[in-house]
């Protein structure tokens, strides 16, 4: 059964005092151009920063209000996102909304996005077997995830795994170490470290995999209670 964190445990969490660091190093580019997330969308349809365009089927872009209090950044579009050119429609969506769900976080309501904005695989007879972005490939994709943070000016944004963390902080940083922390970067963007909701479908075991569920849930009322904070 998943572990749930009392009320008086999640304000003290709220108020912690967040770790600080540096902002990356804007891309030039990014202050220009798009006045909204639309735009900025229909702009990266044509998005050839990277090579990862030329085998994609599309840019999968974020999804949200451009009014969101928080945005959370997966890695990359799995095989049925960059099919449907929507973020987080897959198995790890799926188990993503499920625990937004219990959580009380209304989907509708936040913005999800991935670091990289097409998907980079390798093909394996008929399937498309996920291959991780290499660091060039964040760098250069991070010009539209600036743009959106840009746009949306949330209150907080989630790392949904090393990627997303590395593309937010400008450097790798230990996910499990640091998970449940809230980073502030020098700009005073708030970023909470956590895993990618993948990671929980690649746990075999069925109790161990209900086990980080309940991890993963713990986090997502951090987050639920630190959006209001």
């Amino acid at each position: 059964m998943a572990t749930t964190l009392s009320t008086m445990a999640l304000r003290r969490e709220a108020r912690r005092p967040a770790r600080r660091i540096p902002a990356p190093e804007p891309e030039p580019a990014a202050e220009g151009g798009a006045t909204s997330i639309g735009e900025a969308r229909e702009a990266a349809k044509g998005c050839h920063r990277c090579s990862l365009w030329r085998n994609a089927t599309q840019t999968v872009f974020g999804e949200g209000p451009e009014s969101a209090d928080v945005i959370f950044v997966g890695e990359q579009p799995g095989d049925q996102e960059d099919l449907a050119g929507k973020p987080f429609v897959g198995p790890a969506g799926r188990v993503f909304d499920s625990i937004l769900d219990d959580a009380e976080i209304d989907r509708r309501k936040v913005y999800v996005t991935n670091a990289v904005k097409h998907f980079k695989f390798e093909p394996r007879g008929k399937r498309r077997i996920h291959s991780k972005p290499n660091a060039g490939e964040i760098q250069a994709c991070r010009w539209w995830l600036d743009k959106e943070l840009d746009l949306i000016k949330p209150n907080l944004v989630v790392a949904l795994g090393a990627t997303a963390a590395q593309s937010l902080l400008g450097k790798a940083v230990p996910i499990i170490r640091m998970r449940g922390d809230v980073v502030e970067r020098e700009d005073g963007l708030r970023v909470f470290l956590t895993i990618h909701p993948s990671f929980i479908l690649r746990i075999r075991d069925q109790e161990d995999k209900e086990a980080e569920r309940g991890r993963f849930l713990k986090d997502m009322r951090k987050v639920k209670q630190l959006m209001g904070a």
